[in-house]
């Protein structure tokens, strides 16, 4: 698998500044082929009552990561990734602090991508690991 874009960490993260990314707080960390890592609060932004992590939190980094992934593979101008199924289990929480995904690419195929993304606490431990498959499709 080679990425197909020549795109900056710091470009990625000013794109991912409007809506539900930029809301939670998501920040891309490091980009190279086959993998995309990326942080994200654990804040008031996303919790759920209880004051641990919000399991949609864990799945809306997971589905940003794999998306950023598949897109940085394709030519953008001709094609676009869709989510098309994400499955989670999440066996684990945090509190406080932040949390670190790493998504990795398990198939890549001409029509879909195949991510495993996996989130860890501050501590190492994890607490989510999530499958996504996406679909290219055509503009």
């Amino acid at each position: 698998m080679k990425l197909n874009q020549d795109i900056s960490i710091e470009e990625i993260n000013e794109q991912l500044k409007v809506g539900l990314v930029g809301h939670l707080g998501i920040k891309i960390t490091d980009v190279k082929n086959g993998e995309i890592i990326a942080t994200m609060p654990v804040d008031e932004r996303t919790i759920r009552p209880g004051g641990i992590l919000h399991g949609g939190s864990n799945l809306a980094l997971a589905e940003t990561l794999a998306g950023i992934g598949s897109i940085a593979m394709i030519d953008p101008r001709t094609h676009d990734a869709r989510g098309i199924s994400v499955s989670g289990n999440h066996v684990g929480t945090a509190t406080e602090g932040e949390v670190k995904a790493v998504a990795q690419i398990v198939h890549c195929g001409r029509t879909t991508h195949l991510w495993n993304v996996n989130i860890y606490r501050e501590d190492g431990k994890l607490i989510s690991t999530t499958r996504i498959t996406n679909m290219i499709v055509e503009r």
